[in-house]
């Protein structure tokens, strides 16, 4: 007998699609489970096949949001009697990062927070680059909370905007330069509208900017004038009160020359990020540990326009290029205290 589903609320809409709370429960009376569902109409059924794709090749990465079932699109009906297709996903009880920030003061997290999220993404990118893809949305919107003790876990969702390395959209025009959220957007993809690994690291760097400062890459630069910055490799401007070690690290993830950015595995052996703990533990990550969920509150719908991603179509990919890693092995630091939600 299946088990009796529960619709329990609204989560929010994205670019391709809606999202659900659902609850199921058992018939022989054991816990509920909830899920996050994620239903798209006919006309993203390309953009849900390629994430529940991708997602398939990420299973298993601790710093990926995770899918039920055996990462296959279900088919339904809504209530008007169109078919629509679903994904059922691990539910995320803390919401979104930009939730999560809106319940800071000031909108500023603490900076241990901040490296841990940091080392977070930036595990979950090593595993979404070594298979050959690019995220292409890397925002707050899209890096998902989950109470993990006294603490957080951070992990990437959200990749119907996704593309392999090297390919190109078809959304991209002189006058409309525009090829994922425009304000967490790479000078380079603005230019041609390819997709780099480099420019996930370039969202990264303005991910952790938001979380010093509380605010928004370009918060101050009306978005008709964003481009035009951009198309000049200009970069977010990185206030006197981002401590030196992490002025670096934005530095290094706001180079202009993207091969300057080195990759994702690079930045985890960032000094910024190095410190605080033992290698092996900066550069793992990739196992699922038992995870508890309880329900909270719903991420905020974001209203910016220049927050929602534009669409891309597949074209043949080049070949990702790689180069050999030099490492370094220092000596580790005793652990700083671990960071507790207030």
């Amino acid at each position: 007998m299946q088990p009796k589903t529960d619709f329990v609320k609204f989560l929010g809409k994205g670019s391709y699609g809606s999202v659900d709370l659902v609850k199921y429960i058992e018939n022989d009376g054991s816990c509920p489970v909830y899920a996050a569902v994620k239903t798209s109409e006919c006309e993203d059924y390309d953009s849900l096949r390629r994430e529940i794709h991708i997602l398939s090749k990420l299973k298993g990465c601790r710093s990926i949001v995770q899918c039920y079932g055996n990462y296959k699109l279900e088919e339904d009906f809504d209530d008007e009697g169109f078919r629509v297709y679903k994904i059922f996903m691990e539910y995320a009880a803390e919401g979104n990062l930009t939730s999560l920030m809106d319940s800071y003061k000031d909108r500023r997290l603490p900076e241990t927070m901040i490296k841990d999220f940091a080392r977070m993404i930036l595990q979950g990118l090593v595993s979404v680059h070594s298979h050959g893809y690019v995220h292409c949305d890397l925002k707050p919107d899209n890096l998902l909370v989950f109470p993990c003790r006294q603490s957080y876990e951070l992990k990437i969702s959200d990749f119907g905007s996704s593309r392999k390395v090297g390919e190109h959209a078809d959304c991209w025009e002189v006058d409309s330069p525009f090829v994922g959220t425009p304000i967490y957007m790479s000078p380079e993809s603005v230019h041609s509208g390819v997709a780099e690994k480099a420019l996930d690291l370039w969202s990264l760097g303005c991910i952790v900017l938001e979380m010093f400062t509380g605010v928004s890459p370009w918060s101050d630069v009306d978005f008709d004038d964003l481009a035009s910055l951009l198309l000049d490799w200009k970069a977010p401007e990185i206030p006197e009160s981002v401590p030196c070690h992490a002025r670096k690290f934005l530095e290094t993830c706001f180079a202009r020359n993207p091969k300057e950015r080195g990759s994702a595995y690079d930045l985890l052996l960032h000094p910024f990020l190095r410190g605080e703990q033992k290698m092996e533990n900066v550069i793992s990550g990739f196992s699922l540990p038992p995870l508890k969920l309880k329900i909270r509150r719903a991420p905020k719908k974001s209203t910016d326009t220049s927050k929602k991603a534009m669409k891309l179509k597949i074209i043949p990919p080049k070949p990702p290029q790689f180069k050999p890693l030099k490492v370094k092995i220092m000596p580790p630091k005793t652990p700083a205290s671990s960071f507790i939600h207030v």
